[in-house]
């Protein structure tokens, strides 16, 4: 069988929600393009916890968030010593870590959502979230690098959206611009991550220190329709 097949069925039981395999090495910074295969996986958020958030975040939602980043971080983990073991490079990209390099922003090492959308995991809505078709933007993201070569699936290269814009009309902090995605559009043209930040650092200490949001992923359509009341 196949390792792509046998990791993919690994890694489900290991607990994501969805995974695919992307040819990254276009997209690679020139110290990373060894590293040209990425494994994607998406694991699902809390139906319940996320109905929860009204007008602000939850202190619920704020522990939700972090446990299901060190969740996905114990899987990725778990794919990179599975990875070596094979006795393939393997490289996981924490969960939630933003980095300054540049001294200008703060980013990830690689971009979970562009892994994902080459991936097929989903698109990237106007909220410049990750949306899935089964779960909407009501997942978090994780990603490992390896030189191992596998069986791609295919990249998602459209939005979804339609002319939806609930979630741009949601925004407290008026950060999302309501453009539509498409492969290579910059961040700053989906999303001023400064305002997002602020919004959240002005409004939201109370909750706890680097508190997130959530309003535009409980908006999305995408997603809704799986809640039971």
């Amino acid at each position: 069988m196949d390792k792509t097949v046998i990791l993919k069925e690994k890694i489900k039981k290991w607990g994501a929600s969805k995974v695919g395999f992307a040819f990254l090495e276009d997209l690679l910074p020139k110290d990373l393009k060894h590293l040209k295969t990425g494994i994607s996986i998406a694991v699902r958020l809390s139906d319940e916890i996320i109905a929860q958030i009204e007008d602000t975040p939850t202190h619920t939602y704020f522990h939700h968030y972090r446990t299901v980043n060190t969740y996905i971080d114990q899987i990725t983990l778990k794919i990179s010593m599975q990875l070596q073991n094979w006795g393939y490079l393997a490289m996981p990209i924490p969960a939630s870590q933003s980095v300054n390099i540049d001294g200008k922003q703060y980013s990830g090492i690689f971009q979970h959502r562009t892994a994902a959308t080459r991936a097929g995991i989903g698109w990237i809505g106007r909220n410049a979230c990750l949306v899935t078709e089964e779960f909407g933007p009501r997942v978090r993201l994780g990603t490992v690098l390896t030189n191992m070569e596998a069986i791609y699936d295919k990249p998602v290269e459209e939005s979804q959206c339609g002319s939806c814009k609930k979630c741009v009309r949601a925004c407290p902090a008026l950060a999302l611009r309501g453009e539509l995605w498409y492969p290579g559009i910059k961040r700053e043209e989906l999303v001023d991550a400064k305002a997002c930040s602020m919004h959240m650092h002005n409004h939201y200490q109370h909750i706890g220190r680097g508190v997130v949001c959530g309003i535009c992923v409980r908006v999305c359509p995408k997603g809704n329709q799986v809640i039971k009341r």
